[in-house]
Order: structure tokens, then C-alpha cells, then sequence
């Protein structure tokens, strides 16, 4: 019989798809739950490794704060208790780090309290810190509060005694730069509790005494 005149069996076509070859499906059935019953292999965990050798290569330090100096060119008290002042402090950013460089938002604030009641506050000048690099910042402060008979009694008993407790509030937000990408921005909060000697205008003022709190987006610190 010819090729093209033989009639096909069912009985071939079975046979037929029994033993043709399994080709991939282009789409994968989900179960009643939407999930599919295929599972993908599992990814590889390369990212707690990388963050390992950065953290290793890069040793990451925290910035340092200190108040290197605090100058009084006005501490005028009123009849009516009212107080205005105007204080000028230095501090000192100290960034340690090699590779890592910080950027200071023009979003900070900075102020000066006695008995947690505010005396003045300013702002820290927006700027970038490179590398291995020591900046010396000047802040003004300016302000004037209500001053109950209590707390102006204290403050010149306080001033009597040579030793006047303060609190200067810091808060900075700050981007991270690993050489020159930019990372995240976090919001550094520095408190440091003084003791001077003195807060009289246009006479030098001595710190006695100083302690820092640094807290880094909830992370607290004490030095």
C-alpha cells in the first residue's frame, strides 16, 4: 500500500502520545489557595555576606562631639523675670573614618537649657564632613524666657557657688556617605550636660565638667 493512501489506526495515535517527549508547560496551574505547586529553588543568602566584608572593610566609626568652648555676650535679666540671653558655642565634629564622609542637613537645632526651662536656641550651619576630617562649629544662640522667681533665686545661687548645671540639646539630621554614594539619612541627637562657672557677659566661662549622650536613630550611647 502507499505511504500517502495508509490509514492511521487509533490505535497508533495512542501510541503516539504515550511516547512523545514531555515539553515544558508555558503555564504553571495554582492550587485552590493561589499557590503554585511548583516552587522556585531557593535564593542565595549573598547579602548578610556583603554587609560582613563592607563592615569589615570599611571599620566604621561613630562621629565625635565635643563643646570646646561657651562664650556669654548677653545675660540680661528684667524686673518681670523675664531673661534674654545670647550664648556663642563651639563644638567639635570629629569624623575618624577613612571612607566614610557625613553630610549635616540644614534641618538641626541646638538648645541651651537650665532646670528644663529653655534659655536660648540656634541652629547648626548645614555641611558636608569629608574624611578623616576635624570641623570646628560656631553656633549662636539667642533667646529670651519667662523666668519664675524660683528658678532666677537658683540660678543666682548657682552662680554664687561657681557651679551652674546646663543641658545643651543637639539634634542633627546627617547622610551617610560611603566614598561617593550617598546611604541614609539618620537623625543624631547629642545631649551633653555642663557645668560652668560662670555666666557673666564678656568674661571668660570655664566648663567644669561634661557628659555626653549620643543616641543614633533610638541607639544610645554614653561617653
Amino acid at each position: 500500500m502507499d505511504y500517502a493512501q495508509r490509514r492511521v489506526h487509533p490505535s497508533d495515535v495512542e501510541a503516539a502520545m504515550e511516547t512523545a517527549p514531555a515539553y515544558p508547560s508555558k503555564y504553571v496551574m495554582l492550587n485552590n489557595n493561589n499557590s503554585s505547586s511548583v516552587r522556585p529553588p531557593p535564593q542565595r543568602r549573598n547579602i548578610p555576606s556583603l554587609l560582613g566584608v563592607l563592615y569589615v572593610t570599611l571599620d566604621p566609626k561613630m562621629p565625635q562631639y565635643n563643646i570646646e568652648s561657651f562664650e556669654v555676650n548677653a545675660f540680661n535679666m528684667a524686673p518681670d523675670f523675664s531673661l534674654y540671653t545670647e550664648f556663642v558655642v563651639v563644638v567639635k565634629a570629629n569624623n575618624p573614618n577613612k571612607e566614610i564622609a557625613f553630610t549635616y542637613g540644614k534641618d538641626s537645632s541646638v538648645v541651651v537649657a537650665y532646670s528644663d526651662s529653655t534659655l536660648c536656641s540656634g541652629k547648626i550651619p548645614a555641611f558636608h564632613q569629608p574624611f578623616e576630617n576635624t570641623t570646628m562649629i560656631r553656633v549662636v544662640l539667642t533667646g529670651k524666657s519667662e523666668f519664675g522667681s524660683g528658678l532666677q533665686e537658683a540660678l543666682m545661687d548657682n552662680r554664687e557657688t561657681g557651679r551652674i548645671p546646663l543641658l545643651v540639646i543637639v539634634k542633627a539630621p546627617i547622610s551617610v556617605m560611603v566614598k561617593s554614594l550617598a546611604l541614609r539619612q539618620v537623625m543624631v541627637n547629642v545631649n551633653c550636660s555642663l557645668v560652668v562657672d560662670n555666666l557673666a557677659p564678656n568674661k571668660r566661662v570655664r566648663i567644669l565638667s561634661s557628659t555626653y549622650t549620643y543616641a543614633f536613630e533610638g541607639i544610645t550611647l554614653k561617653i
